[in-house]
Order: structure tokens, then C-alpha cells, then sequence
């Protein structure tokens, strides 16, 4: 058929910028703890939002998960004692994504406990 393209593609039109491009995320995580499987699941829900994102993980302390964004620490699991929701997460980088001011995430869903 004329008129066809070939494959879609997921790029922006020229001279827009791609959602989340610019925005560097680092998540410090306890490895031992066993939080790399929460890291890769939120990791995941970033990347499926924000294609162009960089998300970088780091080796923390015993029961850290910490986020930083730019260089901004946005949750810290020491701190609320859980998880981040991927909401909340999503919200901070569309925020950071626009040049809006970062606030923390406070609110966080409780880690599994098995009794």
C-alpha cells in the first residue's frame, strides 16, 4: 500500500523533548534485605512511563531504599519505614521532569513480613 511508513515510532515529534529525558534517578537499595527485586519492579514501572529515563541502582546499608532524583533524595525507606508507591514516584518525576519543585514521598506501603 502507498502511504505507509513502516514501523511506528516511539520517538517524539522534532523539538520535543521525550518525557523524562534529563531526569536521573539513583535507588540505593540493601541487597542482602533482598530489596533488588523491589528496585527492578519499580525500576520497571519507571521505565514503561518514561522510556527515557536513567535509573542507575547502588548497593546501600542494611535496609536501605533510598531515592534520589537529580541528586534530590525523595524517599527514604529508613525514614518511612516501606516501600514507595509507583504512583508517587511516577508524580516526583513528572514534577522534576516539568522543573517543579521535588517534595518527599511520605507515604509508603509496608515492606512483607512473613510470620
Amino acid at each position: 500500500m502507498s502511504g505507509e511508513t513502516g514501523p511506528a515510532s516511539s520517538a517524539p515529534p522534532p523539538g520535543e523533548v521525550e518525557p523524562g529525558s534529563g531526569v536521573r534517578i539513583v535507588v540505593e537499595y540493601c541487597e542482602p534485605c533482598g530489596f533488588e527485586a523491589t528496585y527492578l519492579e519499580l525500576a520497571s514501572a519507571v521505565k514503561e512511563q518514561y522510556p527515557g529515563i536513567e535509573i542507575e541502582s547502588r548497593l546501600g546499608g542494611t535496609g536501605a531504599f533510598e531515592i534520589e532524583i537529580n541528586g534530590q533524595l525523595v524517599f527514604s525507606k529508613l525514614e518511612n519505614g516501606g516501600f514507595p508507591y509507583e504512583k508517587d514516584l511516577i508524580e516526583a518525576i513528572r514534577r522534576a521532569s516539568n522543573g517543579e519543585p521535588l517534595e518527599k514521598i511520605t507515604n509508603s506501603r509496608p515492606p512483607c513480613v512473613i510470620l
